[in-house]
């Protein structure tokens, strides 16, 4: 039963606090076409706690996605959460003339949180001297996962076919990819070969450690791949070294955008709440909270009596 594997997992992550939260918080971004705006999300007590950059996908903006983000913070982790120019409070539309540039400016909003540390540690009181900056996450999910995955190491290929510029940031190093989009090439729908360059990654130059989620009933309408395409970060990089695929899940995994919102056309609780813990029990390890949290996970995960999904590890 998923509940059995629930109680397991919580057995392995721990108990959650409360959590203090913080929005907007207006950071520097004097060629922003708007202000960058963040929220800041941290437990109420501890030390020493692990940073987590959450980038969101298409759309959305700094108020989603608190099935991850508060769950996060709530075991341990300051959590910071942009909106990006794509947002749908900015109403920048794809014939905007800032839309071209919009994925640019997305891991730009990235590198400006990492720089501007302190203005986030001032939006909660007593923050400053609880957060250990040596240890920096970014994770994102979609659009999000591709903002985030810059920042672990991945380029963008250009039109001539040449890898482009390196965008990563050495202050980051671990990564979650949630439903992110894989390699482009034919298999590109006219749509995105027209407006997105962003979606042929190259995923060679991602090093970082970074777990990818999918889920194997995402069937993109930005390609004819099927749903393994989003498991292209972890088959085509030497740093995603984990992957979990989870069964019958489409592109919002069951709900970590948000219970009932358009997006979830897949809505169950139960797999958003594995995925919560199988997160944190990643993110502790790779932000050596607890070095032996992801594998006991790993091994919760596969040895459930009704497996949701599958774990695979290079």
């Amino acid at each position: 039963m998923t509940s059995l594997l629930i109680d397991a997992l919580d057995d392995i992550i721990g108990t959650g606090a409360p959590v203090v939260s913080a929005a907007p918080v207006t950071l520097s971004a004097p060629d922003r076409a708007v202000p960058l705006e963040v929220r800041v999300s941290a437990p109420a007590t501890g030390t020493n706690l692990p940073v987590v950059l959450f980038s969101h996908g298409n759309g959305w903006n700094l108020d989603g996605y608190a099935p991850l983000t508060a769950f996060w913070a709530s075991r341990g982790f300051v959590v910071i959460q942009p909106t990006h120019l794509d947002s749908r409070r900015n109403g920048f539309g794809f014939d905007s003339p800032v839309f071209p540039t919009i994925w640019t400016e997305r891991i730009a909003d990235l590198t400006r949180i990492l720089d501007q540390l302190n203005t986030v540690e001032d939006a909660i009181p007593g923050l400053a001297e609880r957060i250990d900056r040596s240890r920096i996450a970014t994770t994102g999910h979609s659009w999000g996962g591709q903002t985030a995955q810059s920042l672990l190491g991945a380029r963008i290929f250009t039109e001539a076919g040449q890898v482009g510029e390196d965008l990563s940031d050495s202050r980051v190093t671990a990564g979650i990819l949630l439903a992110a989009t894989g390699i482009g090439g034919d298999d590109l729908h006219p749509f995105a070969q027209a407006n997105f360059p962003f979606m042929r990654p190259s995923f060679q130059e991602l090093t970082t450690p970074t777990l990818v989620i999918a889920g194997d009933h995402d069937q993109s309408k930005m390609s004819s791949r099927g749903p393994d395409w989003f498991t292209d970060a972890y088959t085509y990089s030497p740093g995603a070294t984990d992957l979990l695929t989870f069964y019958g899940a489409e592109h919002a995994l069951g709900g970590i955008v948000g219970y009932e919102v358009a997006e979830t056309t897949d809505e169950n609780p139960e797999r958003v709440a594995v995925i919560q813990r199988m997160t944190t029990a990643y993110l502790q390890s790779a932000l050596h909270v607890d070095e032996n949290s992801w594998s006991a996970a790993r091994t919760a995960f596969d040895s459930s009596v009704e497996p949701i999904g599958r774990a695979d590890s290079k």
